[in-house]
């Protein structure tokens, strides 16, 4: 089996639809949820989770609805092709770093409520999002989508995960900041001044082709081509996700792991604590996440999924479901309906 793709909490998704909730009907979007395959009683659980595909695919819908590829999350709205628009102004720069500058300009005609600043200091490169107002309150969703649209479009250009130096958030760290690890993993700082994304200037001075008939094939699979494109920063919680990948991995043990790494267990255990993590969360996740693809996308019983996730028993599975998410697999299954 291929890597597991990851789910995303409910927090993300109500981050999503701030926007949206001003723009649509309460009816219009239960139609956009039946769509995409999502119980509306999912919404009022906290610990729900919906589908990478799920959430790609309600942030098309929305898009379209609404005619506005950010869904709203501005005070205007940004009008279908804009990102095809951004995408032809940086193809033919001569560097990574120009394109990132003009990323800047673009969005800049675009923007009132928020400026886009590009900064060079001290060999670092910082793509800032600072409000052209004092007191405006972000929209969470649409910070978090500014800097992976920066990060995704860099690293696309390049056609490699580019590496970012520092990432800081304009608001509050939220309830669901242990969800970050996937999304940004590496540095990220809450209540900062404003919103910013930093790279070392040396990762940006390379140059690169792309084709048109590339970007509109980027286009095409948005927001899933950046949205989901993580930082490398080597990160060791990275790394045990790739060991674990449930198409390779021969022995799930922390030992085995450690040992594939070259180092000890104990070493393993201290540097994911640095990261804020563990062995078995890490190991949990993946184990979620496969048992939600597979209650969504499949008509596999519950016990072979019970099984397929490392489960030698079904009542054990249905505990940390229960746990995972608030629900057990066939609740679970029962509010998804059946699979598309």
């Amino acid at each position: 089996m291929a890597t597991v793709s990851p789910t995303v909490p409910m927090a993300f998704v109500h981050n999503m639809l701030a926007g949206a909730r001003r723009l649509l009907s309460t009816e219009e979007l239960d139609v956009l949820f039946a769509e995409t395959g999502i119980a509306s009683a999912l919404f009022d659980q906290t610990a729900a989770r919906v589908t990478r595909e799920q959430f790609v695919h309600l942030y098309g819908a929305i898009s379209i609805k609404t005619g506005d590829e950010m869904l709203g999350l501005w005070s205007r709205p940004i009008r279908a092709g804009t990102l095809k628009y951004l995408g032809l102004s940086m193809l033919d720069a001569p560097s990574l770093v120009v394109a990132m500058y003009r990323f800047t300009r673009f969005w800049n005609l675009l923007l009132d409520d928020y400026q886009l600043d590009f900064v060079r200091q001290n060999q670092i490169v910082t793509v800032t999002l600072k409000p052209q107002r004092p007191g405006e309150t972000p929209t969470i969703f649409g910070h978090e989508l500014m800097v992976k649209l920066s990060h995704g479009l860099a690293s696309w250009l390049v056609g490699r995960n580019l590496p970012v130096d520092h990432v800081g958030f304009g608001f509050a760290r939220p309830e669901h900041f242990a969800e970050y690890a996937n999304l940004f993993p590496g540095p990220v700082a809450f209540d900062q001044p404003y919103t910013f994304v930093s790279f070392a200037e040396r990762h940006l001075r390379q140059g690169f082709h792309k084709t048109r008939a590339e970007l509109l094939r980027f286009v095409r699979s948005a927001p899933d081509d950046w949205i989901f494109v993580t930082f490398d920063h080597d990160a060791v919680s990275s790394r045990v996700r790739a060991y674990l990948d449930p198409g390779k991995c021969k022995d799930s043990s922390m030992q085995a792991a450690a040992a594939a790494m070259y180092m000890s267990g104990r070493t393993l255990s201290r540097k994911l604590a640095i990261e804020g993590s563990t062995f078995q969360a890490i190991k949990d996740q993946m184990r979620r996440d496969e048992a939600i693809q597979r209650l969504v996308k499949t008509q596999e019983s519950i016990r072979a999924i019970a099984a397929q996730v490392g489960f030698d028993n079904l009542p054990a599975f249905h505990r940390a479901f229960l746990a995972w998410t608030g629900n057990t697999p066939g609740a679970y299954r029962r509010l998804r309906g059946p699979p598309a």
